[in-house]
């Protein structure tokens, strides 16, 4: 499952991890079980995949966001008019993206000295 979802061979899904394409072939042929080493490799080069679903089933993979919006409650006029709403997780990032740009270049030289460039004018 994993190897499909990455879109990987599996020569290249053994490289990836570091692990020998014939252990692929004896893990996948059912005639040996994953070791821990097999597995550590797994999840420190995937952080994505975790260990929950790989060793008990528990949870999904991919991960999907399981975000359940909460019924609003009913507000007055006054409690809508002071209530703010903030952005999703999503829209920051998106937007810090798109916005992002240098303001400052600080150096550090190895003799303990630094200096600071400030790319706006203000």
């Amino acid at each position: 499952m994993v190897i499909e979802h990455l879109e990987l061979s599996v020569s290249a899904f053994a490289d990836e991890i570091g692990v020998q394409r014939s252990s692929m072939s004896h893990l996948l042929n059912g005639r040996n079980k994953p070791s821990l080493d097999f597995v550590m490799k797994l999840v420190d080069t995937y952080p994505e995949i975790k260990l929950d679903w790989l060793l008990k089933g528990k949870g999904n993979f991919p991960e999907t966001d399981n975000i359940e919006e909460e019924p609003v409650a009913k507000k007055t006029n006054l409690e809508i008019e002071n209530f703010k709403i903030e952005p999703t997780k999503r829209e920051s990032v998106i937007a810090q993206k798109q916005s992002k740009e240098p303001y400052k270049i600080v150096m550090f030289y190895s003799d303990g000295t630094f200096d600071t460039f400030n790319t706006k004018k203000d």
